[in-house]
């Protein structure tokens, strides 16, 4: 039987793990779905630009892009599990499908989506406590990397001063980011967990110019100093140069040696 479950809560609580736990667990087709959430007095969400659609696709291959109309369209497969993700500060003042956000029923009727629950972080015990957050003030910065692929070493250095405070309190962050030899991470951080997630993508490209997938990042905190990650950005994005440099040396460690013909 097919079911729609809403998920929905803060920034950081897990979700999209969750999320993933539940498409590994169920031996049928599976949709997901990405609703942008509504801004609160001094609480502004992050656009998440496809990063969670990108790494959840990597993961499990086959699932579908419930955002696409072509599948609102289509006839649904059968014991299809969707979900849909939610960022949501506050609590809903109802429980179950009675405390479902008004304004995203619109969005939901015109892909043809009707959840048949609604669980949500911090409420309901069917979900885990521990990073639940409650935020009083929170700033958000995106950055479009498509394109760009990251020195290693200045990767670790960026992301490190990045969570440690070197641009502003940070809450949340999470990436997905190309390094040159045609591998690709989802790095992941939130203030209350210990440490950073630094997962690879599935998925690699030839070290062979610049990948053609998703990059992003998204950052949520406060007092944060967009301009001094920009500064950063440009030093340890790799030119042109400096790409092709470093692709043509794995390139070439590559290549199948051929020995000498015998004389």
């Amino acid at each position: 039987m097919s079911q729609t479950l809403l998920i929905s809560g803060p920034p950081g609580c897990g979700k999209t793990t969750w999320i993933l736990n539940r498409i590994q667990s169920h031996s049928g087709p599976c949709g997901f779905l990405r609703l942008a959430g509504y801004p609160d007095e001094g609480l502004l969400q992050a656009r998440d630009g496809g990063i969670d659609l990108a790494w959840l696709q990597d993961q499990c291959p086959g699932l579908l892009d419930l955002a696409e109309p072509d599948q609102a369209l289509a006839p649904r497969p059968a014991n299809l599990l969707a979900l849909i993700e939610l960022p949501q500060f506050q609590p809903p003042t109802d429980s179950g499908l009675a405390g479902v956000d008004r304004r995203v029923i619109p969005q939901l009727e015109a892909l043809h989506l009707s959840p048949d629950e609604h669980l949500h972080f911090g409420r309901d015990h069917l979900l885990p406590r521990q990073d639940t957050l409650d935020f009083s003030s929170l700033q958000a910065l995106e950055r479009n990397l498509a394109g760009s692929v990251w020195d290693p070493a200045s990767l670790s250095s960026f992301w490190f001063e990045l969570v440690n405070g070197a641009y502003g309190d940070v809450y949340r962050a999470k990436a997905l980011m190309n390094l040159p030899d045609g591998r690709a991470f989802f790095c992941n951080w939130m203030v209350s967990r210990e440490g950073s997630q630094f997962l690879p993508l599935q998925t690699t490209a030839s070290p062979d110019g610049r990948p053609q997938r998703l990059s992003r990042l998204v950052v949520q905190g406060k007092d944060l100093d967009p301009a001094a990650i920009e500064v950063t950005l440009a030093d340890c994005l790799l030119s042109d140069a400096l790409l092709e440099l470093e692709q043509a040396r794995l390139r070439q460690q590559e290549a199948p040696s051929h020995p000498s013909p015998a004389a």
